[in-house]
C-alpha cells in the first residue's frame, strides 16, 4: 500500500494544486466576478471568488454587545492559521494576501460589528497559545471545539466541520471506523491539532489486539502533508472533512475514506472572554441575512451549516 504514484500522475497532481492556488483571487475587493462560478472548485484548478461579504452592514445591536474599549478602538488583533488547501485559509501568489473560508467569516462578523480587523498569520500550533498571552484578541484556524480545548480557549462556533481520512487511490483502505485499522501505517497530520492528539491517545488500541502500532507523522507546514502522502513516506492522511474533500477533488490518485467524527469549528479567545456574545450575534445575524449561506455557497461547504452560533458548546461525542 505504499507504492509511490507514477511520476506523470505526481507531477500532474503538483501542476493541479499549483495552478489552484494561482487563480484565487482576493475577496471583499469589490469584484463579483467568478473564477468557475460559486460551485466548489474542482480538476480545472479554478476556485470560487465571489465578493461574498463587502455589501454586510453594521448590525447596531450586536456591536453594543462589544467591550465599550472595543467600541471605542475600532479594532481587534485577529491571528490566522494559512497553509494547506482551501476551503481554509491560503495565501495568494503576492505572499501577502489571505483568502478562504475563515477569511470570509472573520471579514462577515467584523462588518457586522462595526470593526476593522489587523490580521497577523501565525503557525496553527501557536495560536491559541498566543490567545491566553494576549497578544491577539482572536484567532482562527479551522479550531474545532473539544472539552480539552474548552479548559482554557473560549469558543463561538461559526460551522461544523470534523476529522476525516484521505489515502492514494492505490491503498486496501476503505472507509476507518476504528483505528485499529491503521495498525502497522504510517500516519500523517498537522502538528498541533486535534487529530494529533486524537491518533496518539488512540495508539493503544493497535497494542491491545497485539499488533504493530502506527506511525504519526507530523508536519508544521499544511502543504507538505500531501507530497509525503503521494510519495509513500505515508499511507494515509487525517484531517479535516472539508479539506479532505477539496484536496481530493484538486490531485490526482487520491480517494476521500470518509467522515470519522464531527466537531464544531468556531473563533477561539481567551478564555473569559467579553468578545463571545458580540461575536456569536454576528454569526447569528449572518444566518438571518443570508450571508451565511452565500459564504457556505462560495466554498462548497454546505453541509457544514449550523442553525445557530454557541459559545464554548460541549464536544460533540458520536
Amino acid at each position: 500500500m505504499r507504492t509511490p504514484l507514477p511520476s506523470r500522475r505526481l507531477t500532474t497532481a503538483f501542476a493541479l494544486l499549483t495552478a489552484a492556488t494561482l487563480t484565487l483571487t482576493a475577496c471583499g475587493s469589490g469584484d463579483s466576478t467568478t473564477a468557475g462560478g460559486a460551485a466548489p472548485a474542482g480538476k480545472s484548478g479554478k476556485l470560487p471568488t465571489t465578493d461574498v461579504v463587502s455589501s454586510v452592514a453594521k448590525d447596531d445591536k450586536a456591536a453594543r454587545l462589544l467591550p465599550a474599549d472595543v467600541r471605542d478602538r475600532g479594532t481587534l488583533r485577529i491571528a490566522t492559521s494559512v497553509g494547506g488547501t482551501p476551503p481554509g485559509s491560503a495565501h495568494l501568489p503576492d505572499g501577502r494576501t489571505v483568502v478562504g473560508q475563515d477569511i470570509d467569516f472573520a471579514n462577515a462578523v467584523a462588518k457586522v460589528l462595526g470593526l476593522r480587523l489587523k490580521r497577523e498569520t501565525a503557525s496553527f500550533e501557536a495560536i491559541l497559545p498566543s490567545l491566553d498571552s494576549g497578544k491577539y484578541d482572536l484567532g482562527t484556524g479551522n479550531f474545532g471545539v473539544t472539552d480539552e480545548r474548552r479548559r482554557t480557549i473560549d469558543f463561538v462556533t461559526y460551522v461544523n466541520d470534523g476529522q476525516g481520512f484521505a489515502v492514494r487511490a492505490d491503498s486496501e483502505l476503505k472507509k476507518i471506523t476504528d483505528f485499529a485499522q491503521l495498525c502497522g501505517l504510517n500516519v500523517a497530520t498537522g502538528a498541533g491539532t486535534t487529530f494529533e492528539v486524537t491518533l496518539e491517545d488512540n495508539k493503544h488500541v493497535c497494542s491491545d489486539a497485539g499488533k504493530k502500532p502506527y506511525s504519526v507523522k507530523t508536519y508544521t507546514e499544511p502543504g507538505a502533508i500531501w507530497p509525503s502522502l503521494q510519495q509513500g513516506r505515508s499511507d494515509v492522511v487525517m484531517s479535516t472533512i472539508n479539506g479532505l474533500r477539496y484536496a481530493v477533488r484538486q490531485q490526482e490518485g487520491l480517494r476521500f475514506l470518509g467522515e470519522f467524527h464531527r466537531l464544531d469549528v468556531g473563533f477561539a479567545f481567551k478564555k473569559g472572554t467579553k468578545l463571545a456574545p458580540a461575536f456569536q450575534a454576528a454569526v447569528n445575524r449572518l444566518i438571518e441575512d443570508g450571508t451565511y449561506d452565500r459564504i457556505l455557497k462560495k466554498w462548497g461547504t454546505r453541509a457544514s451549516a449550523i442553525e445557530k452560533s454557541r459559545i464554548s458548546p460541549p464536544e460533540i461525542k458520536d
